[in-house]
């Protein structure tokens, strides 16, 4: 898998020296309560072992990147395509920034803006989707800045910090992006 390089980050393959870093997040209240409900309950060290022996082997059905310090290749977050609808052209994009100090300084939109490119000019795929709660504001800007538009919104659809939220589903097409002028060349390594 190629390195694709960024301005201020480089998005590299899983490694296992990443194991510790990753657990650093994984049971942290302050990342994990933007995440999924597979968040919900505590993550086992074995859970974490498994999940990233299976990024490093290749035998995920996700195709993901570590967001990593191109100046030493330390672990940031990661960037995934959780899954990708290959008849149909979709991938759906899954991302976190692993911990409180590297949020807001523009790591989480460099890597989408990387992963986005690299999607529709290398995978060839034609639509991006994500799902993102509605007090997630952080998140929410970030997508809208790199051409993700609302599609749609799940009311009161997850239970989350005491309160229902609701659920927002945006998209993004390959012609919206190419519109843009975004489509890049180069970029890996």
């Amino acid at each position: 898998m190629p390195h694709l390089i960024g301005d201020r980050i480089v998005l590299r393959e899983y490694r296992r020296e990443d194991l510790e870093p990753i657990r650093a997040w994984v049971n942290n209240p302050e990342i994990v309560c933007h995440l999924s409900d597979i968040f919900l309950y505590p993550q086992a060290m074995d859970s974490t072992e498994a999940y990233l022996e299976s990024m490093v082997e290749g035998k995920s059905d996700c195709l993901g990147f570590v967001i990593a310090d191109p100046a030493d290749g330390s672990y940031i977050g990661q960037i995934n395509l959780d899954s990708v609808d290959w008849k149909n052209r979709v991938g759906k994009i899954g991302v976190v920034i692993g911990s409180v100090r590297h949020l807001g300084q523009g790591f989480g939109t460099e890597a989408m803006l990387l992963l986005i490119d690299f999607s529709f000019r290398e995978m060839n795929l034609n639509r991006l989707e994500l799902e993102v709660y509605d007090f997630n504001d952080r998140a929410r800007s970030c997508y809208r800045k790199c051409g993700f538009q609302e599609e749609g919104r799940l009311r009161e659809r997850q239970y989350k910090n005491g309160r229902y939220v609701d659920v927002i589903q945006m998209g993004l097409l390959r012609s919206e992006w190419e519109a843009q002028g975004r489509i890049q060349g180069g970029g890996e390594d």
